[in-house]
């Protein structure tokens, strides 16, 4: 392997990966942080139009109250499973990141390699432990009746492809770290074509195949992540970006393991507090009745538009800190990051101000059958817009301090955010006040302003500069 590192080194004048999609350091910030960004706005996309598609196939070919609750709730339950392995997806990117921009590529071959073996065993894990345990998953959601029993069935079938979305997100995070963005964008075009495609057939029952109802979506769903793990496992058995899959190097490394997870923990606790958190919100949020959880889960498929920008940019802003922050080049570090969170920012105001104006039309899309729903999302829709601004300074900084390496205070910001002001607030103004749920998301609104206040501060301090990982 390093012998073939080296010939690429010498064709490619000491950068083996400028000819497959790595960053070109010495090339303009603007042009190497878009052609980071775009194939994750592509990627980013196809995953939003598979929740569109979900919700919009639900909404009119299965429009009862209890299915549309429970769509909405699967979307938290599939966040819940494909983050469980952000603490090896996070400290793999960082260091992935600092060893290629040291243009050690010995060393970020022997990181994906761990990564995934690490990620391996946490796989087989918590498919053994989850399985009997969705029950209790689906109660932290406080759904009840025929909603919880549609959700445990939904997790019954995706739960046993934890391994292939590990190959998915460990994987995509590697590449990410070396700068290929486009291999994660290719693998979900595929896990989206599926997904819809065996969603939509299962559903309805399209020629030959049965009509399974909702379980459908939830094969549908887990045919996608299976078929998009195996892609990724095939792009690195084959080689991909200067990295690839290496038997010798799937035996335990104590000491690199230690340095991804030094970082991945705290990182991987960050994103876990989110999750729970917006799990404790959720429940907040269902225990208003069935008619307003629906309109937040329609709202939330909605607002996923802003995600798409910031998403993209987010990423782009942890790849370029690392690499730059491993060249020693702290200057562009930061020149890039500020330029990165202004181009995305700007992109996520524009939706915003679609929001504002666009909001119950947006919202009838997804459930025009249901037009209770549509008309109480439009508010929540129009309060996100205006939280637009620190909603992307907050995502995208968030993204460029984890790149770096700088992953224990976005944690604490984190917990002040949603254990200080979101989760309090929105008990104040829902059950105190009776604002309903326009009061959870005006708690949602000014935590985002709080912590984008932090962030922005620790960025602006310059300690995540001398982080070492």
């Amino acid at each position: 392997m390093a012998a073939s590192i080296n010939k690429r080194r010498k064709k490619n004048n000491g950068s083996p990966n400028v000819a497959v999609g790595a960053v070109d350091l010495s090339a303009g910030i603007m042009g190497t942080m878009l052609r980071l960004a775009m194939p994750v706005f592509a990627e980013q996309l196809l995953h939003m139009l598979v929740g569109f598609s979900d919700t919009w196939l639900v909404g009119h070919y299965l429009p009862e109250p209890k299915y549309l609750a429970a769509v909405n709730s699967t979307c938290y339950l599939m966040w819940m499973l494909t983050e469980l392995f952000v603490v090896v997806a996070i400290g793999s990117t960082a260091l992935t990141a600092r060893f290629v921009g040291a243009k050690n590529w010995e060393d970020a071959q022997r990181v994906m390699n761990q990564s995934l073996l690490v990620g391996g065993v946490l796989a087989v894990g918590f498919t053994l432990l989850a399985m009997p345990a969705r029950h209790a998953f689906v109660g932290m959601l406080s759904l009840e009746g025929e909603s919880a029993t549609l959700a445990v069935n939904y997790l019954g079938w995706v739960i046993p492809t934890l391994p292939f979305i590990m190959l998915e997100a460990v994987g995509v995070a590697c590449l990410r770290g070396v700068g290929d963005t486009r291999s994660g964008m290719l693998a979900m075009i595929l896990v989206n074509v599926v997904n819809i495609s065996v969603s939509w057939g299962l559903v309805l029952g399209w020629g030959p195949l049965p009509a399974y109802g909702w379980d459908g979506v939830a094969l549908g769903t887990a045919a996608g992540h299976v078929v998009g793990g195996l892609l990724i496992f095939t792009f690195l058995m084959r080689g991909r970006s200067g990295l690839s899959l290496q038997r010798s190097q799937l035996r335990p490394q104590a000491d690199l393991i230690r340095r991804i997870l030094r970082v991945g923990i705290p990182g991987g606790l960050d994103v876990m507090a989110v999750l729970l958190c917006q799990l404790w919100f959720l429940k907040i949020v269902n225990q208003l009745g069935e008619l307003p959880a629906a309109a937040h889960g329609v709202a939330i498929r909605v607002e996923s538009l802003a995600f798409l920008p910031g998403s993209a940019f987010q990423v782009a802003a942890a790849t370029l800190a690392g690499q730059y922050l491993g060249a020693r080049d702290y200057q562009r570090a930061s020149r890039s990051v500020w330029l990165t969170c202004l181009t995305g920012g700007g992109f996520m105001v524009a939706v915003g101000v679609l929001f504002l104006f666009a909001g119950e039309q947006l919202a009838g899309m997804m459930v025009s059958s249901q037009s209770g729903v549509a008309a109480m999302a439009a508010p929540l829709l129009r309060i996100i817009g205006i939280g637009m601004p620190p909603f992307a300074v907050a995502m995208i900084l968030s993204g460029a301090l984890r790149g770096a390496g700088d992953t224990r205070w976005p944690l604490v910001f984190t917990l002040i955010g949603y254990l200080g002001v979101r989760i309090p607030l929105a008990y104040l103004l829902t059950q105190t006040f009776n604002w309903g749920v326009e009061g959870a998301w005006y708690a949602m609104v000014t935590d985002l302003t709080i912590r984008c206040i932090l962030i922005s501060y620790r960025f602006w301090h310059g300690g995540w500069q001398r982080i070492e990982v």
